[in-house]
């Protein structure tokens, strides 16, 4: 397959990698010093369960230069999604059929304003990987697993073609026939992790230890399976609970990369993660008030340049 990997961060280089290692062929869109190493040194990726070293890398800043694709891999950050959504026009109306790993729930949407809906597949990604240098993706851990599907529930001869093209790259992959729930279940814990330890400023350990730091984690998984249920994932009733019981089970140094954004003064992806269940909560009707207190609190902090105290 042709495979267009929109952003070579953490998520993008990773992926990108093992499947240009596969022998697919995949061009790489990235931009500044990352790029210039990647096309001076090559690509490498330091893994335990996967590690990679591509020497001949295609890569450009510059999606004009890509006239089709079998496959598009979105992995940049959720406000980069509607210029990149324009940019993919020309592909997505040649038949790319266009894959969004990145977070959130409203990201498809978002895509579709600009896509032939029918090009967008469902996605969602686990995984902890970053830039640990211009050209070198760290992946920490073992976990390293794609679940994708049709919105319609279908399984299409194309879904086949990439799930196969994942696995022959040895990454773990799940076609889902209800990628809309799979979306809100990793969102749900998604947006408990990054709120409530952003606006705490503490790992996942102290808040889960302290009984009313735990109380609002519960109340915010709650708030955002409330909302997900209203907006038709097939959430268990006692999923809010379940995550928090999952959350007993991480690391205790366990953050979120929101709050890494936030003590480096980066921009956060606050509005499309609490945003988001403050903002489908408001059109089903289902009130949100821990996760909107908190995102009023991380509100000064969401356009960047201000890090935490």
């Amino acid at each position: 397959m042709k495979i267009v990997v929109v952003g070579a961060g953490g998520v993008g280089g990773y992926f990108g990698a093992q499947l240009a290692a596969s022998g697919q062929d995949v061009v790489f869109i990235a931009r500044g010093d990352h790029l210039a190493a990647m096309r001076t040194q090559g690509l490498r990726v330091e893994s335990e369960l996967a590690p990679r070293v591509l020497t001949d890398v295609h890569a450009t800043d510059d999606l004009g230069q890509v006239h089709d694709a079998d496959l598009v891999l979105i992995a940049v950050k959720l406000w980069d999604t509607d210029d990149i959504a324009q940019r993919l026009v020309p592909l997505a109306s040649r038949g790319a059929a266009v894959i969004s790993l990145q977070n959130g729930v409203q990201k498809d949407e978002t895509l579709g304003r600009y896509l032939p809906r029918e090009s967008i597949l469902g996605g969602v990604c686990y995984i902890s990987a970053s830039i640990e240098a211009p050209g070198v993706i760290r992946h920490t851990g073992a976990l390293a697993r794609i679940v994708f599907g049709e919105y319609d529930g279908r399984q299409s001869s194309r879904a086949d073609r990439i799930l196969d093209a994942f696995r022959g790259a040895g990454i773990e992959t799940e076609l889902s026939h209800d990628i809309t729930s799979v979306l809100w279940r990793k969102f749900v814990f998604l947006v408990g992790l990054s709120t409530v330890t952003s606006a705490a400023r503490q790992p996942i350990g102290v808040l889960r230890d302290d009984p009313d730091a735990r109380q609002v984690l519960y109340e915010v998984l709650a708030e955002a399976t409330a909302v997900g249920r209203a907006a038709g994932a097939k959430l268990p009733d006692d999923f809010a609970r379940q995550q928090l019981e999952f959350c007993d089970t991480l690391p205790p140094q366990m953050s979120s990369s929101m709050l890494h954004d936030l003590q480096h003064g980066h921009r956060l992806e606050l509005p499309w993660l609490a945003g988001s269940v403050i903002r489908v909560g408001a059109e089903a009707g289902v009130e949100t008030p821990y996760t909107a207190a908190l995102a009023g609190v991380l509100a000064p902090y969401a356009a960047g340049e201000r890090s935490a105290p």
